[in-house]
Order: structure tokens, then C-alpha cells, then sequence
């Protein structure tokens, strides 16, 4: 696919995604056939997510994240953040007897980030680590952790509604429009600093990864502690405009007329690290 149609490839994904999500709905509602609500949940609650990370791997310009590797972090980072997250926080009410909101935004944001941690480690080990490329890694596995943890509020919302639909595509709309100003965008912002830190180590770079981090927790925190909608428009406003000025900062440009481009089998041994 050429750049004009990555570029826009997010725009089929939100209009497809809307479409099968409408075509599941109209199904379920005119035969009430209840095993139709399994895909109604997974399609709601991925298809905002979905659409935010097509849109942030489309930035990058001439050298996007392979699929492989996108996918494999909204997977992996999905299951495993929302995995350790669970135990991080059933650990803490165990110890504390309470769960400070504090504590559930350092637990998610710490778990978020094994995977772009372990992708770092791996699949970078020989190449060069652009900060660019943290950020969309940082934004799949925020994408995999918001839409798992929305399924789980969809279907408590179902059981707990008795099979109230109106309760179910309420949960899924605000959580969805939501997830790209909260986790996609919290995860990308710190994944895209421990990059930049690993490819230039140094304590300048170091400092801006824990404050960025720091800055995540604390907004994640906010959000969950005033959970009024003036506090959520202005912390998602704060939220989405950091991650978008770090998408257009760190977008890699082609080069200039006439500057050569360094093949990749080059460009590694020039990065061996």
C-alpha cells in the first residue's frame, strides 16, 4: 500500500467497522437471537481503538511498524496488561484493604507496557530505536488493553441490565469515543519516551521517560477520580492533543531530492544497537 493509502486506511476502518457493527445490531434486535451479542460487544468496543491505531501507524510516513509486530502488541499487550493489572490491583486490596485511584493508574499504565517493553528488548535488539515507532507500538497495546477491558464492562453492563441493549451500546459509545484521549493515548506517549531513552541512554532522556510516565499515571488518575464529563472532556482534550503534537514531532519524513536512502541490511549494521 502506497503512502496516500496508508494514510487514509483509517477511514475505511472506522466505516467498516461501524457498518458491521450497525449490521450485528439490526440482526440482534430483529430476531433477538442472543449469541449475536458476543460480536456486538467485540465490535463496539475494537472498532474506536482499531481506528486510532490505523490512524497512528499511518503517520510514521515511509517507515510504518510491520503488521506483524502491531498485532502482535495489540494482542499480547491487551491480554497480558489486562492480566498483570488484575493481579496488580487484587494484590494491593488484599495488602491495603482499599484500592486508591493512584494505585489502579500506576497498576494499568505498569502493566501496559511489559509488551512494548519486551518488543523493545527483541524484535529492536538490532535496530535502530526510533521513538516514532514506540509511540505506535505504545498506542497498539493501549488499543488491545481498552477494547478487552470495555468487553468486560459491556457484558457486566448486559448481565447486570438483565439483556438491556440501550445499557450495553451506551457503555460501548462512551468507552469507545473515550479510549483514544485515555489509554491509546497514555500508553503510546510513554512507550514513545522509553524509545527515544533507549536509542540515545542518557539522563536527559531518562528523566523525560519518568515523567512522561509520571504524566500518564497522573492523568489516569484524574480520570478516574472526578469522573465528571467537564473533567473528562478537558483531560482527554490535555490527552489527545500531547499524543497528536508527539505524532506530528515524531513523523519521519521522506528524504530531500537527491540525499540517498540507506538500505535496511545498511542501516542495521549502522544501529547495531
Amino acid at each position: 500500500m502506497g503512502n496516500s493509502g496508508r494514510r487514509w486506511a483509517w477511514v475505511a476502518v472506522l466505516l467498516v467497522g461501524v457498518g458491521l457493527h450497525l449490521l450485528v445490531l439490526e440482526t440482534l434486535a430483529g430476531t433477538g437471537t442472543v449469541t449475536f451479542v458476543p460480536a456486538l460487544i467485540l465490535l463496539g468496543a475494537s472498532v474506536a481503538p482499531a481506528t486510532f491505531l490505523a490512524f497512528a501507524q499511518s503517520r510514521p510516513g515511509r517507515r510504518p511498524v510491520p503488521g506483524s509486530v502491531v498485532g502482535v502488541a495489540a494482542l499480547l499487550g491487551g491480554v497480558i496488561g489486562v492480566v498483570a493489572a488484575g493481579w496488580l490491583e487484587y494484590d494491593a486490596l488484599h495488602r491495603l484493604g482499599v484500592l486508591p485511584m493512584a494505585l489502579v493508574g500506576l497498576a494499568e499504565e505498569t502493566a501496559k507496557l511489559i509488551v512494548p517493553a519486551g518488543i523493545l528488548l527483541l524484535w529492536h535488539r538490532h535496530r535502530h530505536r526510533s521513538p516514532a515507532e514506540g509511540l505506535v507500538i505504545g498506542v497498539a497495546s493501549g488499543a488491545g488493553f481498552a477494547a478487552l477491558e470495555t468487553m468486560g464492562y459491556a457484558f457486566a453492563a448486559f448481565v447486570g441490565s438483565q439483556g438491556n441493549l440501550g445499557e450495553v451500546e451506551q457503555t460501548l459509545l462512551v468507552r469507545g469515543l473515550t479510549a483514544p484521549a485515555a489509554h491509546l493515548a497514555w500508553t503510546g506517549l510513554t512507550a514513545a519516551a522509553l524509545f527515544a531513552f533507549a536509542a540515545a541512554p542518557g539522563g536527559r532522556k531518562l528523566a523525560a521517560f519518568l515523567l512522561t510516565f509520571a504524566a500518564a499515571v497522573t492523568l489516569h488518575t484524574c480520570w478516574d477520580t472526578f469522573g465528571t464529563q467537564p473533567a473528562y472532556v478537558f483531560i482527554g482534550g490535555v490527552s489527545l492533543g500531547w499524543v497528536l503534537l508527539r505524532l506530528h514531532l515524531d513523523r519521519e519524513r521522506p528524504p530531500a531530492s537527491g540525499t540517498p536512502v540507506v538500505p535496511a541490511s545498511r542501516e542495521t549494521a549502522a544501529h547495531p544497537g
